[in-house]
């Protein structure tokens, strides 16, 4: 045996595949000659092979005499390997297998009552129109101020000295911001912190200093949400932190004049008290 047969033997036995040149590359010098050996795989022995499929086939189901006596069964006996060789067994062992509710019906109202409760809620929807006269008093409307409620504002306000200069701007407020709003985990105090919050930019830029609120419509179940969300308790906003002055809505005062004349008392108060502020404040 040369050196080359040896040193295929070596790599062999580690595992490393020899290969040779089939084809004699030009201006290669030329394979050395020497005696190869076919190395084929050894047949497998027919007892090896069976052995091997016992091996890899499923333990079969035993059975055990039935006993004289009844034994209990300890600990131990459970654990055995007819329990763990049953299919429920082992799909249990792997987690597939899931022992089902005592009471179907308490777990389906549990379910339902998690279902209820991880249910995303929707933000409030609710618009107003914005006035401030003179920096002072606030004036808010449910919706969006037409030019004729406008008109009509003015001049009541006007009628009682109020504002007597031409009526600011009326600024729209809409909630939510956002088209497409987010689930939010507590509607109402998130439209109250968004109101809070623009009237406080509003007073920001504009430099407010807010006395009062003047709400021109009806605030009740009918007007929900904005009666929770100005949180009205004895004559005051909560939510704005200003006392509220409320008037019939500007729509229902366009009607007739008789609305008007049962309205006349409140507004002519109103005028002194704003008469009189503006006196305490030269």
């Amino acid at each position: 045996m040369n050196q080359e047969v040896t040193r295929r033997h070596y790599l062999d036995a580690m595992g490393i595949t020899a290969w040779a040149a089939k084809y004699q590359l030009p201006n290669a010098l030329p394979t050395e000659a020497c005696e190869w050996e076919d190395t084929t795989p050894a047949p497998t022995p027919p007892r090896e092979r069976l052995q091997a499929l016992l091996d890899d086939a499923p333990e079969p189901r035993r059975q055990t005499a039935k006993p004289q006596a009844p034994v209990p069964p300890s600990s131990e006996t459970q654990t055995s390997a007819e329990t763990i060789a049953s299919p429920s067994a082992v799909r249990a062992l792997l987690g597939q297998d899931k022992p089902g509710p005592v009471n179907p019906t308490a777990e389906q109202s549990v379910t339902a009552a998690e279902a209820a409760t991880d249910k995303p809620a929707k933000p409030l929807a609710f618009s107003l129109s914005c006035v401030c006269l003179e920096g002072r008093w606030l004036v808010l409307q449910a919706g969006v101020m037409s030019v004729l409620e406008q008109q009509l504002l003015a001049n009541l306000l006007q009628a009682v000295d109020i504002q007597p200069g031409a009526l600011p701007e009326a600024s729209h407020f809409t909630w939510p911001q956002m088209a497409n709003a987010f689930a939010v985990e507590d509607p109402l105090d998130e439209a109250r912190e968004g109101l809070a919050a623009f009237i406080a930019g509003g007073a920001s830029r504009q430099g407010w200093q807010l006395e009062r609120l003047l709400w021109w419509g009806e605030l009740g179940p009918d007007q929900a949400p904005l009666d929770r969300i100005l949180n009205v308790t004895e004559g005051q906003s909560e939510t704005l932190a200003l006392p509220l002055w409320q008037g019939p809505a500007l729509a229902s005062l366009l009607e007739g004049t008789h609305r008007k004349r049962d309205l006349w008392p409140a507004l002519k108060t109103l005028g002194q008290q704003w008469a009189s502020k503006c006196k305490a404040d030269s």
